[in-house]
């Protein structure tokens, strides 16, 4: 959650929930289905002629066949290799010689494609991404040298970072089933094999209108929305073979896990624990919103638990951090990362955390922090209605996880349903040793013991 001046906040504060009232998080949104499954939904603002389309894919990381990880990131950057009405580029060259942008992005529940532009332009990218739904052309002279691309990424975001190798380790040690473990961009190993009939395979296996979702944000209307998506994405077929994500379940975890890293590069050793938690779940988001402030109380902020204990108290530590991402499809982590100060060793900094988090259950909420975290929620739900790009984001990774339209406009009452007795039972619930994952990054000679 975003940070302001707290003496505006505290201003804010007299108006936020009549205005939150005012400008309810779905205002102007509407959504309706085409014959052939694709989802639309459309968010008005007509205060600038400028458009924001979006078309989202039910399928990522996680959807991937067993070796063949980072399929989904890889095709990715293949849609922008042309089809059989546009050469390799050229999509994002008429993009930008109109002065707009695109992107794409793969997480492990979706991938998406997005294009900002003029409002008039919007039938061209319509026109423009429905053809790349359907008429995506692979050969290996364009696909294998991507692979190389996907590689130097993987090198120089991963490989070179020993914090990315870290949390890649963690993660695949906190899901002893579920694809969640398995990183994005993939293993390296698998990576180097990936060709050409993987990514054509992918592509026409998930790739289709009933599992895409188009959100069209800006300066339209429904109906002339609906128009264009009918004349360009309504005579694409649907693929009838696509039916409900099939993932392999989480088993109970039983035993706390450890992964110490050691390398030469580390300058800053640092301690890291993520804990299996629960997502954010249609209809029942309430144990995802105490998990939300729970992590704002613990580790957001230089008046956060863990902060004024471990920072400003003991001093042994010179940065705390705790977060949540509830937004996934399935079972998501709750993560916690402190930074030990001059004199103190992973170990003692670890032994302290643990009490930290036994303490605050014990303590309780402070209820003038949860009051304040409260309203700068109120405020930010609010400020967010004026990007109508983060709306539709929100909206798309919303849907793509398994929420609704809904969800998205009832999650800030969610917010401020909770209270101080849901956010500690949220804690007992997830701050589970069992479930946890504890992570050491260190340079080789200052490996401590590990405490028993």
């Amino acid at each position: 959650m975003s940070r302001r001046c707290s003496g505006f906040v505290a201003a804010f504060a007299l108006v936020a929930a009549p205005l939150a009232a005012m400008a309810a998080p779905d205002a102007g949104v509407s959504q309706f289905t085409l014959d052939n499954g694709m989802e639309v939904v459309v968010v008005e603002d007509h205060r600038a002629p400028a458009v924001v389309h979006m078309v989202w894919y039910r399928t990522g990381a996680a959807d991937e066949p067993a070796g063949v990880s980072g399929i989904a990131h890889y095709l990715e950057h293949l849609m922008f290799k042309g089809t059989d009405d546009m050469g390799p580029g050229e999509f994002s060259d008429v993009v930008r010689a109109n002065g707009g942008q695109d992107n794409a992005f793969t997480s492990w529940d979706y991938t998406g494609y997005f294009q900002r532009v003029a409002a008039d332009l919007l039938p061209d990218m319509m026109a423009m991404e429905a053809d790349r739904m359907t008429d995506l052309v692979l050969t290996d002279a364009v696909a294998l040298p991507e692979r190389d691309v996907i590689l130097e990424e993987r090198a120089q975001r991963v490989d070179s970072d020993p914090g990315s190798i870290l949390r890649e380790q963690m993660r695949a040690a906190q899901y002893l089933n579920h694809p969640y473990g398995v990183p994005i961009i993939g293993w390296r190993h698998e990576m180097e094999r990936l060709d050409t009939e993987a990514a054509i395979d992918f592509y026409r296996t998930h790739y289709a209108p009933n599992n895409a979702i188009l959100i069209v944000a800006g300066d339209v209307t429904p109906g002339d929305v609906r128009a264009l998506a009918e004349e360009h994405y309504g005579p694409i077929p649907a693929n009838p073979e696509i039916g409900a994500r099939m993932r392999p379940a989480e088993p109970p975890q039983m035993a706390a896990r450890r992964v110490v890293l050691e390398d030469a590069r580390v300058a800053q050793p640092y301690v890291a624990r993520s804990y299996l938690a629960p997502e954010r779940d249609a209809g029942d988001q309430g144990r995802a919103a105490a998990l939300t402030l729970l992590s704002d109380l613990l580790g957001s902020g230089t008046d956060s638990f863990l902060s004024e204990r471990m920072q400003f108290g003991s001093g042994n530590a010179i940065y705390t951090g705790a977060w949540y991402g509830g937004m996934s499809l399935d079972a998501t982590t709750f993560n916690v990362t402190v930074v030990p100060g001059e004199g103190a060793t992973l170990s003692e900094i670890e032994a302290e955390l643990d009490v930290v988090l036994a303490d605050f259950i014990e303590t309780g909420v402070d209820a003038d922090k949860l009051a304040r975290l409260k309203r700068q929620y109120a405020a930010d739900a609010v400020y967010d209605m004026d990007d109508v790009q983060r709306r539709a984001q929100r909206i798309g990774s919303a849907l793509t996880s398994g929420l609704t339209l809904d969800d998205v406009a009832a999650w800030p009452d969610a917010i401020q349903a909770v209270t101080a007795d849901d956010i500690l039972a949220a804690a007992r619930d997830v701050l589970r040793p069992e479930a946890s994952v504890t992570g050491w990054l260190t340079a080789p000679a200052e490996t401590p013991e590990v405490t028993q």
